[in-house]
């Protein structure tokens, strides 16, 4: 399911408030942060909000900058980002500033939910409803934003229970909070994040830097989906083998790929790319492999990153890479790119891995960056891939 990339930004007290009880607006960031969050608009495909935040806050989320909006549309961008707001109800206000400011809005919702919202917004130009089912479903919400909307990076403002909803069901691909200097201490203020079952592990910190007063904390997910279901840190992942693959020396007679393989809690238990250490024939999934104990006790739970579907026959070694993941005892793997016919007729390393029992993850988002290094043997020349996440 190709997505957005969803960012999560907020601004919190240092007990994790994300606002007081009192009738006015909490002001938690100083002007600097508040630049810092236009400009991250402005490098937005769209802006989403609850609806309790429409309620509570009444905001326009517009990119406030002219200049920003210039470049946007010297890019060939809308002016505005899309403004999108979610609401299982479709109880929304017409006379919310939301609805009479920016560019073009969208209201993802239930069916029964679209059916009030059409109600209450039929006389609002500019307005897309879009049920996603009986229930609220963020997947075939972001599928829809991505597919038919064309947005390619989300920036979810809130609040509190979209994020724990997002991050919940392992769908934020990154976090950003912004930590003010005071305390709020009030138990009924609004949270950040409620309780539930949230992905294992620990989230991995790739920045921090003062903006005024306030701190930017950026967090990106490290934890594995499970089963057939991709998480946000899959991609990320799958990412770094795809930046792996870009190291492999060329090779005129075999692939350039790289492999990662990470526990379920999100550790990163070994890393690999084909013709690593000067042996000519290793395989990006066989290189990483060997590098851990056999008798580790987190390779049952573990995931395989490789950029391209671990190969199911071969010349060069006894077993191929599908048999060594089983061999090794993972039974799941995430893939960018099925092998072409190049060199193996009909490989179907997935395959063999899906008939043993493993679950297979196709990430075809990812496939570009996983051929780029590979482009020569197609008649092209190779790319270096670059990027951040978790490489």
């Amino acid at each position: 399911m190709p997505r957005p990339y969803v960012l999560l930004s907020a601004a919190v007290s240092l007990d994790g408030f994300l606002d007081d009880t009192g009738p006015e607006r909490l002001l938690l960031s100083g002007a600097a942060d508040f630049d810092r969050v236009d400009e991250v608009r402005a490098s937005s495909d769209a802006i989403l909000v609850g609806a309790g935040t429409l309620r509570t806050d009444n905001p326009r989320l517009l990119v406030n900058s002219a200049e920003r909006r210039a470049a946007r549309v010297a890019d060939g961008r809308p002016e505005f980002p899309l403004k999108v707001t979610v609401s299982g109800s479709g109880e929304l206000d017409p006379r919310a500033q939301f609805w009479h400011t920016g560019g073009e809005k969208a209201v993802y919702t239930t069916d029964k939910g679209a059916r009030r919202a059409a109600a209450l917004l039929g006389g609002l130009a500019g307005v897309d409803i879009v049920p996603t089912g009986p229930e609220l479903d963020w997947r075939v919400l972001l599928e829809h934003l991505h597919d038919v909307r064309g947005v390619r990076r989300l920036m979810v403002e809130g609040g509190g229970k979209v994020h724990t909803q997002l991050v919940r069901e392992g769908l934020a691909d990154e976090l950003q909070l912004a930590v003010a200097p005071l305390f709020v201490g009030q138990p009924d203020a609004p949270r950040l994040f409620g309780p539930g079952a949230y992905p294992p592990g620990r989230l991995r910190l790739v920045e921090t830097r003062p903006v005024g007063d306030v701190v930017l904390i950026r967090y990106v997910p490290t934890a594995p989906g499970t089963g057939e279901v991709a998480s946000a840190a899959d991609r990320l992942w799958l990412e770094v083998a795809c930046d792996l693959a870009a190291l492999c020396p060329p090779s005129e007679t075999a692939f350039s790929v790289g492999a990662v393989v990470v526990a379920a809690d999100g550790t990163e238990l070994a890393r690999g790319h084909s013709r690593e250490g000067g042996d000519p024939v290793v395989h990006a999934e066989e290189a990483a492999l060997a590098k851990i104990d056999p008798a580790e006790t987190r390779l049952s739970g573990a995931t395989v990153y490789s950029s391209l579907e671990p190969c199911a026959r071969r010349a060069s070694r006894p077993a191929p890479c599908a048999r060594l993941i089983l061999d090794a005892g993972v039974r799941r793997v995430v893939t960018a790119w099925r092998e072409p016919d190049t060199f193996v007729a009909d490989a179907d390393g997935n395959g063999l891995l899906a008939e043993a029992g493993a679950d297979v993850v196709v990430l075809p988002e990812c496939a570009e960056r996983a051929e780029a290094p590979n482009r020569h043997l197609r008649g092209g020349a190779p790319e270096r891939a670059s990027g951040d996440g978790l490489s």
